[in-house]
């Protein structure tokens, strides 16, 4: 059964899109590959379901406007001091590794093919793209080190950009070969690469500028504000030079991604959710639009050609351009095996063999195909390989063992201290200078900034953190900390101080997340903040058993356990002491509300010292004994 309904057709490879992509993320398959399936299978020659061609131009309407989008994203995510960091090999990896694929890619379509040199060099013009549509996923999982993981994902970016203008300059030598059209054509790319970065740069920073001052943005407009300028942009630029968009959407990103905004997490998250959506209908439509029986007739010899451009060509043009530019032999080798087709490679193919038919020139169709053989060939190579290959070179980066604790004063330099002894790494994160201050003298590394905003999560280090911590007296910055790190980071847990929470119960919008509530009980971090600053806090360290049978604390204890427990012995105790962290076995943690201790439990305990022998007293009758032979962790005595 066949819908020929454009809008319909649109509306399926969305869905179909998005469900591809969904599936794939859950079973840690690569997307693309979903997507290639997906799109042949609903396309003419599959179901039926998915009809590009009945949208016309309308096809290359979506596919140039998704593109705009999806390469905008890519350059917002871009931090320009990393860029600045690896220009060296970034720079090399667009040009001289882009040039030497191109020869090389075209040697072997003519070789391996035995297609003319017209049609082979337009198959390596197509094939220089890598692109952030297909890099980017691949290295989300991977906690590659961030020199690295910079270097592939501008390369993406970048790529893209001296792609599009290779494969155009390309397609009109083949079309035009006379010496005085090549030289207009050669202009014609130096034009598109100065408005290019002109209008990327003007354009980049008068949004960026709108964003920071919200001159005549109006709130909650800030997504769509920006969306609507990048679409006008690219297809302004394209207007005056053809292909000069490109360039300019990825320079605009860099310059807004690099200006702080207050939205500039909200924009970030929109255009990435945007990007899914967009990826997903684009390279539905476009594998839909090929005819599999171009693709099964290229046989054997088009794999033996997507072999050689993985396993020879792209490891080859990345040792030569690479050369010198700081990158060790090992991440030199890792580069050369990650370099899989996306999007753009699609797109500009799809152009490219209409533009041929047009022309009435013979090989548009079986180029297109060995063009998405590429594509699903080196995302399939990329994806097996890069984990195993990165984890045998030592090129990813250690579990997620640090905490990062907001709030660097009181309490926190109290828990910190424990978790240190225990072999733990912590880093603080604050915004008060004083508080910083303390925390560098106490030897702890911290990172002075805002903790919600991206950059000061960077420079923390927040792929290497697996517990994050909230302990300022503002509750709801807490929360917010805490949801940052967990639902933009990846951080696996969360634990947050709220003096307002009663029982165990964590706030609704994080009850979905790994959170749970610091110390045993509800505590005025402001008021302990107070007394350590005075000098009136002592860490104690204490053994758990459990009170003897028949004992009032027994009888309790085995009635009705209290998540409260510390806290049984009356609500006077509450401010005596705060439970900060617990040690079981060989792990040490801060502790939290609901913990239920066993038979040799260990604990570091926080102790208003003019109440000591109070404290001391009620931490007995639960059950917790004054240690005597020193604190948690793996330098204590004994």
């Amino acid at each position: 059964m066949e819908f020929e309904h454009p809008s319909l057709t649109i509306a399926i490879a969305l869905a179909a899109g998005v469900v591809a992509q969904s599936v794939s993320k859950q079973v840690k398959l690569p997307g693309i590959i979903a997507l290639l399936a997906v799109g042949a299978a609903l396309g003419p020659e599959g179901l039926g379901w998915v009809q590009p061609r009945g949208l016309g131009d309308g096809l290359f309407i979506l596919v140039e406007l998704g593109v705009a989008v999806i390469l905008f994203e890519g350059g917002l995510n871009l931090e320009w001091s990393r860029l600045r960091r690896e220009e060296a090999a970034i720079r090399r990896l667009i040009t001289v590794a882009a040039l030497v694929t191109f020869a090389g890619a075209t040697g072997a379509a003519r070789a391996g093919l035995g297609w003319d040199w017209d049609l082979s060099a337009l198959f390596g013009s197509l094939v220089v793209v890598t692109g952030p549509t297909v890099v980017t996923p691949l290295l989300r999982d991977m906690r590659l080190k961030p020199r690295l993981q910079t270097v592939l994902e501008a390369e993406g970016v970048f790529i893209d950009a001296i792609g599009a203008l290779l494969a155009t300059l390309v397609l009109q030598v083949v079309l035009l070969p006379e010496a005085s059209a090549v030289a207009g054509e050669l202009g014609h790319v130096a034009s598109s690469i100065g408005l290019g970065l002109a209008a990327g740069l003007a354009v980049g920073g008068l949004t960026g500028w709108s964003l920071r001052t919200g001159w005549f943005v109006a709130n909650r407009y800030e997504t769509v504000f920006t969306l609507a300028f990048v679409i006008l942009l690219f297809e302004v630029c394209n207007a005056f030079i053809e292909q000069s968009g490109i360039l300019a959407v990825i320079v605009a990103g860099i310059v807004v991604g690099n200006i702080d905004t207050p939205v500039d997490r909200d924009l970030k998250e929109f255009k990435d959710r945007l990007t899914v959506l967009l990826i997903g209908l684009l390279f539905v439509l476009l594998a839909a639009d090929i005819a599999l029986d171009d693709v099964w007739a290229l046989g054997w010899a088009g794999l033996t050609v997507v072999a050689i451009l993985a396993f020879v060509i792209r490891p080859a043009s990345v040792w030569v351009a690479t050369g010198g530019a700081g990158l060790a032999p090992r991440e030199r080798l890792f580069i050369g095996l990650v370099g899989p087709r996306g999007i753009v490679a699609a797109a500009i193919a799809s152009i490219t063999a209409i533009a041929l038919d047009a022309q009435g020139m013979d090989g548009g169709s079986a180029l297109r195909a060995m063009v998405f053989l590429t594509i699903a060939g080196t995302v399939v190579q990329a994806g097996v390989m890069a984990r195993p290959v990165a984890s045998l070179l030592g090129l990813r980066q250690p579990t997620r063992d640090r905490v990062a604790i907001l709030g660097a004063q009181g309490l926190g330099l109290a828990l910190a201290e424990e978790l240190r002894r225990a072999g733990r790494a912590v880093v603080f994160l604050d915004a008060d200078p004083r508080h910083c201050r303390q925390a560098e003298e106490a030897k702890f590394p911290v990172v002075f900034g805002d903790a919600l905003e991206e950059r000061t999560l960077l420079r923390a280090q927040v792929d290497l953190i697996g517990t994050a911590v909230g302990l300022t007296a503002n509750e709801h910055l807490n929360r917010l900390f805490v949801r940052e790190a967990l639902l933009t980071h990846g951080v696996p847990r969360g634990v947050l101080a709220m003096a307002s929470a009663k029982g165990r119960e964590v706030p609704e919008p994080l009850q979905a997340l790994d959170v749970d509530l610091l110390f045993e009980a509800a505590h005025d971090v402001e008021r302990w903040d107070v007394r350590w600053r005075h000098d009136e806090v002592v860490v104690e360290h204490l053994t758990f058993t459990p009170p003897a049978s028949g004992s009032e604390a027994s009888a309790e204890t085995d009635a009705e356990p209290d998540p409260d427990w510390t806290a049984t012995r009356g609500r006077s105790h509450h401010e005596r002491f705060v439970m900060l962290a617990v040690k079981r076995g060989d792990a040490v943690t801060p502790m939290t509300r609901g913990f239920s201790p066993e038979p040799d439990d260990l604990a570091a305990v926080a102790v208003y010292f003019p109440e000591r022998d109070e404290a001391l007293r009620a931490l007995g009758e639960a059950g917790w004994q004054l240690r005597t032979d020193g604190p948690l962790g793996r330098d204590a005595p004994g």
